[in-house]
């Protein structure tokens, strides 16, 4: 994309890596650079020392913003704690993770709200979600409720169950990439770049250095999983039509480093306090070892100061421990600059070779010739079991969603009626609905199928309806199944089998402008167009599957975009 004049938004760039990007953004000239961070402070430090930098440009080149990211905006300035510590809030928090997105929800939601207030030509993400995520630990919570589930005498509350709930790592992953997803699209965002992280420092489940837990440590290795996770879901959005381009470069090795000096040594954001204790306090090694006991203990009341290097997220290391995680054969480095070079490169258009979702792209195996050419004749096969058996093969709901499914028996009834795409489109909806009607109350097997697999059947006069014993749509646990015209609405575009006139009117138009799209004009005969008059069969039948499959990728935006 063409940086120079345009709008970058950093997600994280206070940070090691962020910071390092905007330096080498500011070569290209964009015209205005939002930088983000958690706190208030580190997002105003950044822009100060960026706009002293760069003291020529106007101060409106760069703009500060704060909070986090994955919570509503109303809550972007609170800590976890805060939030999980607040009955209402923790339940809302558990709802905004677990329930439906809505409309609503997303538009309450911080990110969504940062791209659509600013509207950048380009996201780069250096915010490291896997530890965001992976490190609310829900080992220790989850062992927590186990144990009052297991003792007699304690009744699980409310609050251990949210406190649970709101810790899930894939629910949260997954939210967080829908919003993300509808917010880069809806703002018009032309490339979002993800820094992301392999977990480990590119080593194996050999790692030694585990912050501290067992080896391998299981909170780690879920950073690792949930990295893997984000980006096969980039992977995904990447093979998305409508939204922007998307690309993750994925350092694999320590990232060092930000800045040398001597002075108090902060850990996860606390100032280490200096403790003694003097030899005749020593205590002796029996009994049960106590984490609180602080007896003999010495509180000095200053903090431990000494020489250190500053590596970011990393965090805080001395001469020493510097040493040992980055020599070669351990966990080794590479410098942020490096980082912020392939970055840029890549958000310019250059091939780095240093980027996943095009890697991905390169060694996945898609469709075949092979699986092509036998697919005609899995498709001849059950077209002849059908006619031994006198039966129609529509669908039984397992691959979904039932919206699929009632496409298919909709134009099953259609090809019962009406027989091909010509007479429905040539058809009086109010005589389609009579007819529709009709052929179901008439064919009971036909009815007893579609009810079976779970979709009701709305009958013409739309006041009435059959059901069978088991119902997909509404689902059991979604809110709102009173029968209001609303919701039956939405439920006939879902998954209920629509007889009215009113639904047999916009099969009547679809198949309308399929014939006049698809029909030869020009005696174009080459391989351009897929869905040719040829491949309807003259419009003289109805093929359920081809019609369904055209619905989802033409009309709906279901189709995929690489093989």
């Amino acid at each position: 994309m063409q940086l120079k004049g345009s709008t970058i938004l950093v997600l994280g760039g206070w940070g090691l890596v962020g910071s390092a990007i905007i330096q080498r953004l500011m070569r290209y000239e964009p015209a205005r650079v939002i930088v983000t961070s958690l706190r208030r402070e580190e997002a105003e430090e950044a822009v100060e020392h960026l706009r002293r930098q760069f003291a020529l440009l106007p101060p409106e080149t760069f703009v500060p913003w704060w909070g986090n990211i994955f919570v509503r905006t109303e809550w972007k300035d609170l800590s976890r704690a805060e939030l999980l510590a607040d009955p209402e809030r923790r339940r809302a928090l558990v709802e905004d993770t677990l329930g439906e997105l809505t409309e609503q929800m997303l538009r309450r939601q911080a990110l969504y709200d940062l791209l659509m207030t600013h509207q950048p030509d380009a996201v780069i993400d250096c915010v490291n979600t896997a530890t965001a995520i992976a490190y609310q630990d829900i080992y220790t919570t989850g062992m927590r409720l186990a144990r009052m589930a297991y003792d007699s005498e304690h009744q699980i509350d409310a609050a251990s169950v949210e406190h649970l709930l709101a810790s899930l790592y894939i629910p949260q992953l997954v939210r967080h990439i829908q919003i993300l997803h509808h917010a880069l699209r809806e703002a018009k965002v032309q490339v979002y770049l993800k820094v992301g992280t392999s977990g480990t420092g590119g080593m194996g489940l050999n790692i030694p250095f585990t912050h501290s837990e067992e080896r391998p440590s299981r909170v780690l290795l879920s950073k690792a999983a949930v990295a893997g996770a984000q980006s096969l879901l980039l992977f995904l959005m990447a093979r998305t039509p409508g939204g922007p381009v998307v690309k993750e470069v994925k350092p694999s090795a320590a990232i060092g480093w930000k800045r040398i000096g001597y002075g108090p040594i902060v850990r996860r954001g606390q100032l280490i306090e200096r403790s003694d204790m003097p030899v005749e306090h020593a205590r002796p090694c029996v009994g049960e070892f106590d984490h609180n006991g602080s007896e003999g203990v010495l509180h000095l009341n200053i903090p431990l100061e000494s020489v250190f290097i500053d590596t970011g997220e990393n965090g805080i290391f001395g001469r020493a421990e510097f040493e040992t995680v980055t020599t070669v054969g351990l966990m080794e480095m590479v410098t942020p600059e490096e980082i912020a070079h392939v970055v840029v490169e890549e958000l310019r258009g250059a091939a780095t070779g240093r980027e996943i979702v095009q890697a991905l792209d390169a060694s996945v195996m898609g469709p075949t010739y092979r699986a092509g050419a036998l697919r005609e004749r899995a498709l001849a096969t059950l077209r002849r079991l059908e006619r031994e058996h006198g039966n129609t093969s529509i669908g039984f709901e397992l691959l979904g969603p039932p919206r699929l499914t009632k496409l298919l028996y909709e134009a099953a009834i259609l090809r019962a009626i009406a027989g091909s795409m010509r007479h429905v489109a040539a058809a009086d909806p109010h005589e389609l609905a009579r007819a529709a009607e009709g052929f179901v109350a008439s064919n009971a097997e036909f009815r007893s199928t579609i009810l079976s697999v779970g979709l009701p059947i709305l009958l013409s006069n739309g006041t009435r309806y059959l059901r069978g014993a088991t119902v997909l749509v509404p689902s059991a646990s979604a809110p709102g199944r009173t029968m209001t015209a609303e919701n039956l609405e939405r439920w006939c575009h879902d998954g209920w089998i629509d007889l009215r006139p009113s639904n047999w009117a916009q099969w009547v138009e679809r198949c309308r402008q399929i014939i006049e799209r698809c029909s030869p004009n020009d005696g174009d005969t080459s391989s351009r167009a897929e869905f040719t008059a040829e491949y309807w069969e003259n419009f003289d039948t109805i093929n359920e599957g081809k019609l369904a499959a055209y619905i989802l990728y033409a009309e709906e935006g279901g189709g995929r975009t690489k093989r």
